[in-house]
């Protein structure tokens, strides 16, 4: 009785310390905090972020707002865990303990977790699995996914290709792409971007339009990509579509000391400074929580691979927060809808990996290393 006591003495002292590292109720839980703590938790729905954080205003907490606003909704208990390292190795033990913590569905967000996916759904066959933006598979790209796997792409290319005719529109001509790594969504956002900025420069008759374009190597908010799009608006250009996770915090400082502009990425990113004018979104919120309510009501489609386009509304820009003064909502449906019925084809990653390749009349590609 003694030992069962102080054991559970133990537990709750654990618990304790542990939410007084927590960012919210529903604490972020490392792969390596231990089995014992994970098998007593019981959270039904869980997230595993990616190399960034749940508050990076990107990827990881628009993919976590979905999960939450549904888990929520229909009081379902919910956790977040992160991986310790950037690893296939680490990724696969998070959801190990997050499995361990009795998740029946697990959304993974990001190209990471293609490789600890393709392991997971033959290891968890009565787990659910949804995958944003990547494809089960092994090291040597052999792809399988499971039919307790949903595998979900957005086509990016027309999110960037939106904010590009934005950008023109609005009357900027020295544009800024500034990616964080040149994964196949990185480079999408960029060429839909160059395509955008072009056809918006041959339907206004607008000349000298130019794109410095270049990818930084990593998702970091950093001294030195501050210091990187510093240059850049010191050199002229006006507003740079901020591309990769954290990066983008640094061009808003960049851009707030410059006095110049910022376009944003995957999520709403108005809230984080005055200098954005608009984010080129996928509608990541929304994928979850249509995925956990197909869940709940057994109507889920695993087994397949799903590209969402403007068509299903699975890209957009947040019109409602954007600082626009001449690119009005009129404008923004008639391209949206040339988007969603095809009439308007843009390129994407499928052209190859050199930016300057992608096809323009007007724009010039500046590619910066």
């Amino acid at each position: 009785m003694k030992k069962k006591l102080l054991s559970v003495l133990l537990v709750a002292v654990m618990a304790v310390s542990m939410a007084a590292c927590a960012q919210n109720a529903d604490s972020e839980k490392t792969a390596d905090e231990g089995d014992k703590a994970a098998a007593s938790d019981g959270y039904e729905l869980a997230l595993i972020t990616d190399v960034g954080t749940i508050d990076d205003k990107s990827f990881n907490q628009g993919s976590w707002e979905g999960l939450e606003e549904y888990a929520k909704e229909y009081d379902i208990t919910h956790k977040y865990y992160k991986p310790t390292e950037k690893s296939s190795e680490a990724c696969l033990t998070a959801i190990d303990l997050a499995v361990k913590g009795g998740a029946k569905v697990i959304v993974t967000p990001g190209f990471l977790f293609e490789e600890p996916i393709y392991d997971a759904q033959t290891k968890y066959p009565d787990v659910t699995f949804l995958l944003l933006d990547g494809a089960p598979h092994q090291g040597d790209y052999n792809y399988d996914i499971k039919s307790n796997t949903s595998s979900v792409f957005y086509a990016e290319e027309q999110a960037g290709y939106l904010a590009g005719y934005a950008a023109v529109v609005e009357g900027y001509t020295q544009l800024g792409f500034m990616g964080g790594i040149a994964v196949p969504a990185v480079i999408r956002f960029g060429y839909g971007f160059i395509q955008g900025a072009d056809q918006a420069a041959k339907d206004l008759s607008v000349t000298g339009v130019n794109v410095k374009y270049t990818y930084v190597g990593n998702f970091d908010a950093s001294p030195e990509n501050m210091a990187k799009a510093a240059s850049w608006y010191n050199e002229g250009t006006e507003i740079i579509f901020a591309c990769g996770g954290g990066v983008g915090n640094s061009v808003m400082k960049a851009a707030e000391t410059a006095g110049t502009k910022v376009i944003g990425v995957d999520v709403d990113q108005s809230a984080e400074s005055e200098t954005v004018i608009t984010s080129a979104t996928k509608n990541l919120g929304k994928t979850v929580y249509d995925t956990l309510a197909s869940y709940y009501d057994n109507t889920f489609e695993g087994g397949k691979i799903t590209t969402l386009t403007a068509k299903e509304g699975g890209v957009q820009l947040p019109m409602e927060n954007s600082r626009f003064t001449k690119f009005d909502q009129a404008t923004y449906d008639t391209i949206y809808a040339g988007l969603a019925d095809g009439s308007t084809k843009v390129e994407n990653d499928t052209i190859g990996d050199d930016a300057t390749k992608v096809p323009t009349e007007i724009v010039t590609v500046e590619l910066i290393q």
